[in-house]
């Protein structure tokens, strides 16, 4: 069971009407939003602004919607919100919009008779770069703290219990269990790196991110185990430009061969490749 610091459980991800908002005050929609955010989900707001006459809105009502299905808040329910939900749909898109305020006329076209008018600010939020790390053994442990310092949104999922406990990582949400069931939790526009303690899960993971059209695809190993990943992925029907794809040995090379001089290695080949730097 969800405790009271939990957000409510998300609906099936919808778009526009479909999304049923959750109570809360504003206070709690900003958190809600903050810890969305922080896992790398997309979402989108809505602020009541002013109102003017008769109007069910009042000033500084919080509506979040998130893209995995979460919404909570209100700005006011009824007709109001109907338009405010489908508005805020665009928000969650891979190119959103830029923030806008919008007027509402509480009249016929909404079929209301109100008569009053709402200003409402709509705004995209931007959520860290999602980071999805299979396997948390040692070069997992240095590494994955190091990314989240870096303002990545990280992910390590383990189905060992010891390895991949709550807590253990700092700035760390660790899952236990199939990175296949859990890795979904994670948006697919971000970063995949595995490290795990098996060859054959390794591959078996790489295929999958590839699948899942991750933006970046690395794999801990030698040279020798990245040439046979790639002869691997070939002959299972995967292309040369998805095999291309897969960096292996992720990390610059700088000579590292203790788990946190690889840590070092692989944040700096991310920075390079966020930053648009081509790889040597």
């Amino acid at each position: 069971m969800a405790n009271d610091d939990s957000p409510p459980s998300p609906s099936p991800p919808h778009e526009g009407l479909a999304f049923v908002p959750h109570a809360a005050t504003p206070a709690r929609v900003l958190e809600i939003a903050a810890k969305k955010a922080a896992l790398g989900k997309r979402g989108a707001m809505a602020t009541v602004l002013d109102r003017k006459g008769s109007a069910p809105s009042t000033p500084g009502q919080k509506l979040y919607v998130c893209e995995d299905g979460t919404s909570v808040g209100t700005v006011g329910g009824g007709a109001v919100e109907r338009e405010v939900l489908a508005a805020l749909a665009p928000f969650l898109a891979d190119t959103p919009p830029k923030h806008e305020v919008r007027e509402m006329l509480l009249g016929a076209e909404l079929g209301m008779c109100c008569g009053g008018r709402v200003s409402l600010l709509l705004e995209p939020l931007v959520s860290l770069l999602p980071c999805l790390v299979v396997g948390g053994g040692h070069v997992a442990t240095a590494t994955a703290p190091l990314l989240a310092k870096l303002g990545l949104a990280v992910t390590v999922v383990d189905p060992r219990e010891a390895w991949a406990e709550e807590g253990r990582l700092t700035g760390v949400r660790s899952l236990v269990g199939a990175f296949d069931e859990l890795g979904d939790e994670v948006p697919s526009r971000g970063i995949f790196l595995v490290m795990t303690h098996d060859h054959q899960e390794d591959q078996r993971a790489i295929e999958w991110a590839l699948k899942k059209a991750f933006v970046f695809v690395g794999g801990v190993g030698s040279r020798a185990k990245a040439e046979r990943t790639r002869k691997r992925l070939l002959h299972k029907g995967f292309s040369e430009a998805d095999a291309a794809r897969v960096r292996m040995p992720v990390g610059v090379a700088i000579g590292a061969r203790l788990p946190d001089e690889i840590a070092v290695s692989i944040a700096a080949e991310l920075v390079a490749f966020l930053r648009g730097v081509p790889r040597p």
